[in-house]
């Protein structure tokens, strides 16, 4: 491949674009009229707008994106996550152009897109799945009774799409009726299929799942897993690699599961298969056939480029490895850094980046979208970007990601930095303990505003700086008491 599109915008676009430069690659970028002065916009060697902001009338629009390509001579098409990333039909309109679709077949993609399909697939294989039901429901009062001979609370799902979308905690049966017209509907609204069916709900478990990567040759090898527990919106903040509570044995018998999941469909490319693990056990939930954000802490404990090996297997290189060749090497943590207010429910927030300044140093990376002066527009996914670390060992990493949670500066909107401290510094996280429940158990806004920055020294010492600064500048000047601040004065300091 001479020269890729990368379907997609910000960080992802622009961390596809640095692996495609350093394989010597040509890169294409698509943005909307907001992203015009973006930075994968900048980065990439040629540029198309795609249409407004609303990505229905951009980044959505699968046959424009195609249609480009061509008049560019585009070898491959990356989508990145996100968008059209999981959409088979313009995979197979990606490959039917004659353009090589940088991720599965389509077929894996339908396979995996719906969550009973992917039940159906892999129900022959030695892999767990969570007590429920193995069709969408039709009948509400049948519905009751399964729900009834599982055991409450259960949790009614979307069979398609993700994110929390279409998903409701069921306490009792007097709930069940509402509750599953709630998330049909949101179903419905969210990705254009109402179907759902139903799962026990295991409140005190860990979401792990482990990444798979599978050459066109059948090879599939697992790399590990990745603990994704801490979440709000049952979408994920904090993720580290290896995880902190599996053992040797455990790791391998749901790295093995992941195989066979990525087997049931002929997955090939990078892709990740989603378990519940809950006190020893665990449980097959998804397989999510593209990239995920959190892949950089694999990368970081394998030494693996993983969009390197998704452009590798789609030109048809074999895996140059075997499942005996890799071991993981130290932990890693990865921060989701949101335009979010965790002092009010998390809700998005929106302005102009007055500041932004990322940490760096050995063993931090950061992967972002933006730079300072950019205004983060309402339409799109607030994450601003993803601070991932890597120490030797999970303690070292802890206090690594700390100190750069420190040392990064960001001004003009509200940002989820201080609950990703929080995060870090909880007993809960610190002892490997925490569940999928931590924003609900442990964390109230309050912690946040009388939580401590860990740098008030290196803050008194600008300030004293600036008094200092500012009493020089008094020298030679004839200024009345009256004039001076408080400040000036150091009355009571």
């Amino acid at each position: 491949m001479k020269k890729i599109l990368v379907a997609n915008r910000g960080e992802i676009a622009l961390r596809i674009m640095k692996t495609c430069k350093k394989m010597g690659i040509q890169t294409v970028a698509v943005y909307s009229e907001t992203d015009a002065h973006s930075p994968h916009v900048q980065f990439a060697d040629e540029s198309i707008l795609l249409g407004p902001a609303p990505s229905n009338q951009s980044y959505l629009k699968g046959e424009l994106i195609v249609e480009k390509a061509l008049e560019l001579r585009v070898d491959g098409i990356h989508p990145g996550y996100g968008f059209l990333s999981e959409n088979a039909n313009f995979a197979r309109l990606v490959t039917n152009s004659g353009i090589t679709f940088i991720g599965p077949s389509p077929e894996a993609m339908e396979i995996m897109g719906s969550k009973l399909g992917a039940k159906a697939a892999v129900k022959n294989y030695d892999v767990p799945l969570v007590p429920g039901t193995e069709e969408a429901i039709s009948n509400v009062n049948e519905a009751k009774k399964i729900a009834q001979s599982i055991g409450f609370p259960v949790l009614i799902k979307a069979s398609a799409g993700g994110g929390g979308k279409g998903m409701r905690i069921v306490e009792a049966e007097n709930e069940f009726e509402e509750a599953l017209n709630r998330a049909s509907s949101e179903a419905i609204n969210a990705f254009g299929d109402g179907s759902v069916f139903i799962e026990k709900y295991l409140g005190n478990a860990k979401h792990i799942e482990i990444q798979v990567l599978g050459d066109q040759q059948g090879n599939v090898v697992y790399l590990f897993e990745r603990e994704c527990s801490v979440q709000r919106r049952h979408q994920k903040v904090v993720e580290e690699a290896p995880s902190a509570i599996l053992n040797a044995e455990t790791r391998k018998k749901m790295g093995q599961a992941a195989v066979q999941v990525a087997k049931a469909c002929s997955y090939t490319g990078a892709g990740t298969v989603e378990f519940i693990y809950n006190q020893g056990d665990f449980y097959f939930l998804e397989m999510n056939t593209r990239l995920q954000v959190e892949h950089p802490v694999t990368e970081m404990i394998t030494g693996l480029d993983l969009v390197e090996w998704q452009i590798r297997v789609a030109r048809g290189e074999a895996l140059g490895f075997k499942q005996s060749d890799l071991n993981i090497n130290g932990h890693a943590i990865e921060i989701r850094v949101y335009a979010e207010d965790p002092l009010n429910q998390f809700l998005p927030d929106v302005g102009k980046l007055k500041r932004y300044r990322e940490p760096n140093g050995e063993g931090i990376r950061v992967d972002s979208g933006f730079v300072e002066n950019m205004e983060i527009p309402i339409h799109y996914d607030p994450m601003l970007a993803k601070l991932i670390v890597h120490g030797t060992n999970r303690e070292e990493a802890i206090q690594k990601t700390l100190k750069a949670l420190n040392e990064y500066e960001i001004e003009g909107v509200s940002t989820t930095l201080d609950f990703c401290r929080f995060v870090l510094t909880h007993k809960s996280f610190l002892d490997g303990s925490f569940t999928t429940r931590f924003v609900e158990q442990f964390f109230k806004p309050e912690l946040l505003r009388d939580q401590v920055p860990e740098n008030i020294e290196a803050i008194a010492a600008a300030v004293a700086s600036e008094l200092i600064h500012r009493h020089s500048n008094l020298n030679g000047k004839e200024l009345s008491k009256n004039s001076l601040s408080s400040w000036q004065l150091r009355q009571g300091f």
